[in-house]
């Protein structure tokens, strides 16, 4: 695995830089947003630290591809870095802290491209996550300032606690009953959002969450953090990893009653 000790160090270095980009932004009067074709916000931050990504990667990894929520997918092989500029742009448009640049290496393999690296990093918060593969997930400043993270270990989902995005979505997908459902067997239940319920079931102060609808590029640096600290990580389907178009996401113990619940 040692080859992944160079690529987290390089995603550390790309997180620190889109850092200090979005946080030179963040609740600025005069922010630029603008809304794409699929009538999602994008501000001018979003674009300036994916552009700033990828200028770092084409010097230090020329020959790896790179996909980025708001340029698309730019050359070829088998590894790809995948790269979300700002997961949480409406709450950082608005000036709510939870928002987060999400980094990933993505390795071609028999089950297709994988997550190896991920690296997810909340300014606003004072927070950031990562993990690569084999090698665990960890919660801290920088590498040399690092803890070590791991699910919970509830195992009744009457004592679990539930984090989600919000109903429409589940609503929109005719799921809601089998959500509404879940929400009253389990302990407790919480609108979290975005990236942050993931990196919480990482760290075991969560243990279940899901989404009906995302991109690759949401869920490629969360899905290796929470498979690294032990957890499981699904799309409705139960195929592992972050290609379903939907997430879910457990401790493990859990994720059989919780598609039950959602999937289907």
């Amino acid at each position: 695995m040692a080859e992944y000790h160079d690529d987290l160090r390089l995603a550390h270095v790309l997180a620190d830089a889109a850092d200090a980009a979005t946080m030179d932004r963040f609740q600025a009067l005069d922010l630029k947003v603008e809304t794409k074709p699929d009538m999602t916000p994008v501000s001018e931050a979003d674009k300036a630290a994916e552009e700033l990504i990828r200028k770092q990667l084409k010097r230090a990894r020329p020959r790896d591809a790179i996909l980025g929520e708001e340029f698309g997918v730019e050359g070829t092989g088998p590894r790809r870095w995948v790269i979300d500029p700002i997961d949480g742009t409406k709450n950082y448009v608005r000036g709510v802290p939870v928002w987060a640049t999400l980094i990933s290496l993505m390795e071609a393999g028999e089950t297709g491209f994988q997550p190896v690296v991920g690296v997810v990093s909340a300014p606003a918060l004072g927070r950031r996550w990562w993990a690569a593969k084999g090698l665990g997930a960890y919660t801290g400043r920088s590498l040399a300032s690092a803890t070590r993270i791991g699910v919970s270990k509830v195992g009744r989902l009457e004592d679990a606690s539930f984090a989600y995005s919000s109903l429409t979505g589940w609503e929109e997908r005719g799921r809601l009953d089998g959500f509404l459902d879940l929400g009253r067997a389990v302990w407790r239940t919480r609108a979290y959002g975005d990236f942050w319920p993931y990196m919480m079931v990482a760290e075991g102060s969560v243990d279940l969450c899901a989404e009906p609808e995302l991109s690759l590029w949401d869920m490629a640096a969360t899905s290796i953090v929470v498979q690294e600290a032990g957890g499981t990580f699904t799309g409705l389907d139960g195929r592992h990893g972050p290609h379903s178009g939907n997430a879910v996401a457990s401790n493990g113990l859990l994720h059989g009653e919780l598609l039950s619940y959602l999937g289907g």
